[in-house]
């Protein structure tokens, strides 16, 4: 995609250009030899990703019994190879945390030169994998398992470096170590907790530092500034302290033949790609929804997971051959890279060749560090590894114990065999869900109900027969299946049934998790229905070809409605089977057109939207829409028993005036059973919002839909056009600015937001003013577009930095003054106080929001000194 669209006419004379305006030609100059240009951002970001691998590389060689020297070997291997050749751009490899286990057990096993061996041949592995193109498959692992992985792992590094933090050794394995703790807390080094002690407060208490000059200085990175700190004042004190040891690299160790059995050097080569997969892809994708959320990202590419297997396996060829630690993805570093702004690779790889530097020149100045002053920032690491943030969403998701299986796996018997343990948990979960179905029978006024809730497969098939044939002869049934699978099995049976019962006098319905919808069971021609509906579902609609019900989300009442050109005596039917009787001949008040006329009436209210400038006096005319999708009429009335509709909108509205209670109907059945409690928790600590969605109150934007949001979430405020009055505005409305102040001051919201979309009725209604061609203010409505002016004046004029949207031209100018309204009422935004205030603080971000809404297309704004740009949301992969 171009970075920038040229906006000028082309000129036939001029020569085409090869390469988009405005970015650098393909080739060099012959007469000029090409230079390597890095950007400021990739330098500022590798020189803050240097500082935080340098005392963790450290500290993690320490804790794997390794060489100091192979930490700095792979961080150093894992920035200039993985960053060159890696399909993850941003992504910083080097020595990992969850590798540690896996790495201290194959030194103690295998010792520190087979260990490297090991390494090299996981590499080839992964080679391998990436060739194959599987690296998609290692994200179908359950994040349960991953999650309790990295926990299992955080547990063991956290007890293994208590030790060291109180002077002592650690043990083996997390059982020794934790039946020696007692006799090492009898034993305490009082200089080695004071300085684990001291690196534990600053590493916690930096990023907190309050005020303007709090935030200059936590840009230099805690990690960095606990282990300086520590390590200036041990030497200020004269503490005796075991330090860093970094012996001269003539006498490094490298790469040897393996010596073991095959058996066992095959499942640590294993177990190493495994868990440097593993990490690094999901890695990859983290990094990725990172980079999607940061404004001005549209030129990262995302990441090639194949290709990024190939960079790791090549990294980790080289780090084994050097005689450096496993190499995976770091999750810390490259949040951080993120963060500080990297654009491309090139940051990645500067930090590696920072750290060379620092292997080579700044031995000296290594040696000073305590050890415990390490050990404490990697029990630091350890602890935070074991996510609160994990363990709610494993629980919320009902995986806790595949989490807790793994975890205490991983603790107690190692990574292989805490990850198999918790595969077998997940499968056996997964099972269970499937063949446990619950199927209740009662009684309610005489209707016997049958409720399914689960798969149906044949497995349920005896107990779902036994619940049946609890319905009496002749009884009203009414079978509530709430599951989204059901097998040939169960269908027959179901269908057997209700044959039988249905011929022996009977009734029965069988209902879907929503109110009017029908019920399609394995084949896909086959709806049952109820004998006095035959061929219909419950709605009364044929099921045969016209209706144009689709899947919809759990929470729409979504209603079945024929094509607006359907025959008349088809929508006479349909119109008669709702209503209760004849749509031509039912008795109205306030209307006398037929149930066709009813229908084009409300076709010609779905076009013109639901705030579109009024129809002008005398012509019936209302304003159309550029979309083409519907939504429900606006006619209102209420059925009588009869089946008779008083009030406008005919047999139409008589079925649009019970969407409501439909809807309320189907909330309390399904819906609050399952949300009561989180509702309950809300009502009790209040609402705690961090985003303020400012949108327009347009019928078709559902903001919890397209921001997949719940209640707590946004704080939301819909108007007419998405305006934002000015401050002082004259005619102004406070209501939004009472918004503004109560969101930013009382609920300290951190970002708002102001979403505008397609086809908007307010911004037609600007483009098209009333007949004297003065907007004049004699209606609310009219007084209130006013405040959409300075936007069609911007688009008219031309005044400011170009709108547009990304790899197209807006459609019309309708649609331009859409996306200009959307940086204007921002600009507008900016001037309340309190948002001002916020943003000076950096407490708040704003947003601008494009919803196209018949591509269902969200775009967000990208902002720079020569455009505004609207650029597609892309879809983002589950990831940690």
């Amino acid at each position: 995609m171009p970075t920038c669209v040229p906006t000028h006419t082309a000129d036939p004379n001029r020569p085409e250009r090869a390469h988009p305006p405005h970015s650098p030609p393909h080739g060099p100059p012959p007469d000029r030899p090409r230079r390597l240009r890095i950007a400021g951002a990739d330098l500022s970001a590798a020189v803050a990703v240097f500082l935080i691998a340098l005392p963790l590389s450290l500290g993690i060689a320490l804790a794997t019994g390794a060489p100091l020297q192979a930490g700095l070997v792979a961080a150093a291997v894992g920035g200039i190879v993985a960053g060159r050749i890696g399909g993850c751009p941003l992504q910083v490899s080097g020595p990992a945390a969850g590798l540690t286990v896996v790495t201290a057990d194959l030194i103690q096993q295998y010792g520190w030169r087979t260990t490297c061996t090991i390494t090299v041949l996981a590499g080839l592995a992964q080679i391998g994998l990436g060739c194959l193109r599987v690296a998609r498959g290692a994200l179908a692992v359950s994040p349960a398992i991953v999650h309790g992985m990295l926990a299992g792992i955080g547990v063991t590094i956290a007890v293994a470096q208590a030790h060291i933090v109180l002077g002592g050794t650690p043990q083996s394995s997390v059982p020794d170590n934790l039946r020696a703790l007692p006799a090492q807390l009898a034993n305490v080094d009082p200089a080695a907790v004071a300085v684990s002690v001291l690196t534990l407060t600053l590493l916690l208490l930096w990023p907190k530092l309050p005020g303007r000059a709090g935030r200059l200085l936590r840009m230099v990175p805690a990690a960095l500034v606990a282990v300086a700190g520590a390590t200036a004042t041990a030497a200020a004190a004269g503490l005796v302290l075991a330090e860093v040891d970094l012996p001269s690299w003539r006498s490094h160790a490298l790469a040897g033949l393996p010596e073991g059995p095959v058996l066992g050097l095959v499942a640590a080569v294993l177990t190493t790609t495994l868990v440097c997969s593993v990490q690094s892809l999901l890695g990859a994708v983290a990094v990725d929804k990172l980079v999607a959320r940061r404004p001005g990202s549209g030129h990262v590419p995302r990441s090639d997971l194949d290709r990024e297997l190939l960079g790791q396996g090549a990294a980790n060829i080289a780090s084994g051959c050097l005689g450096g630690l496993p190499v995976a993805g770091v999750a810390v570093r490259s949040s951080a890279n993120v963060r500080a702004g990297a654009v491309s690779r090139n940051s990645t790889m500067l930090h590696g060749a920072l750290v060379v530097v620092a292997a080579l020149l700044m031995v000296p100045v290594l040696e000073f560090i305590p050890l415990a002053s390490l050990a404490a920032l990697v029990m630091a690491v350890g602890i935070q590894m074991v996510s609160l943030h994990h363990i709610r969403t494993v629980t919320r998701h009902r995986e806790a114990l595949v989490y807790a299986v793994t975890a205490v796996g991983v603790v107690f018997a190692g990574v292989l065999e805490g990850v198999a343990l918790g595969i077998a948990v997940a499968v056996g979960v997964a099972l269970h869900r499937l063949t446990h179905t619950r199927i209740t029978h009662e009684v309610k006024e005489e209707v016997h109900h049958v409720d399914v809730r689960g798969q149906l497969t044949f497995l349920a098939v005896p107990r779902l027969s036994r619940a049946l044939h609890l319905v009496p002869q002749g009884a009203t049934g009414v079978v509530a299946l709430d599951g989204s699978f059901m097998d040939h099995a169960a269908y027959e049976a179901l269908q057997d049934w209700q044959n039988t019962h249905t011929a022996l006098g009977g009734a029965v319905e069988i209902t879907g998790r929503r109110p009017g919808a029908g019920v399609r069971l394995a084949e896909p021609a086959a709806l049952i229905s109820s004998p006095t509906t035959e061929g219909t579902d419950e709605t009364g609609v044929p099921s045969g070809a016209g209706c144009r019900c689709r899947p919809w989300t759990a929470w729409r009442n979504h209603q079945c409605e024929l094509p607006l050109s359907a025959p008349d005596d088809d929508r006479n039917d349909h119109d008669n089977r709702v209503t209760g009787g004849p749509s031509t001949t039912g008795s109205t008040s306030g209307s006398s057109g037929t149930g066709v006329a009813h229908e084009a009436g409300d076709a010609a209210g779905r076009q013109g939207g639901h705030h579109g400038r009024p129809p002008r006096p005398g012509t019936g005319d209302g304003p159309s829409d550029t979309d083409t999708d519907t939504g429900t009429g606006t006619g209102t009335g209420s059925a009588s028993p009869a089946g008779s509709v008083s009030g406008a909108g005919g047999p139409k509205a008589s079925r649009t005036g019970t969407d409501l209670v439909r809807g309320l109907s189907t909330f309390q059945r399904s819906t609050a059973p399952l949300v009561r409690g989180e509702l309950a928790r809300l009502a009790r600590e209040g609402q705690r919002p961090t985003h303020l969605f400012l949108t327009c109150a347009d019928s078709r934007l559902v903001t919890s839909m397209i921001t997949s949001s719940g209640p707590g979430d946004l704080f939301v405020v819909r108007n007419v056009g998405n305006l934002v009055p000015p401050p002082g505005e004259e005619s102004g409305d406070d209501s939004v600015a009472a918004a503004l102040e109560y969101a930013v001051e009382v609920l300290a919201v951190r970002s708002i937001t102001v979403c505008g979309h397609s086809g908007c009725g307010a911004m037609q209604a600007l483009l098209d003013p009333r007949p004297d061609g003065t907007p004049s203010a004699r209606t609310p409505l009219e007084r209130w577009l006013r405040h959409g002016l300075p936007s069609l004046k911007r688009v008219r004029d031309g005044g400011g930095p170009g709108v547009r949207l990304a790899g197209r031209a807006p459609a019309d100018t309708a649609e331009q003054l859409c996306l200009t309204n959307v940086v204007q009422q921002l600009e507008h935004l900016r001037a309340h106080a309190s948002v001002a205030r916020a943003l000076q603080d950096e407490l708040l971000t704003l947003h601008g929001l494009y919803f196209h809404v018949g591509e269902a297309q969200a775009y967000l704004l990208i902002e720079t000194a020569a455009e505004q740009v609207f650029d597609r949301v892309r879809a983002e992969d589950l990831a940690l």
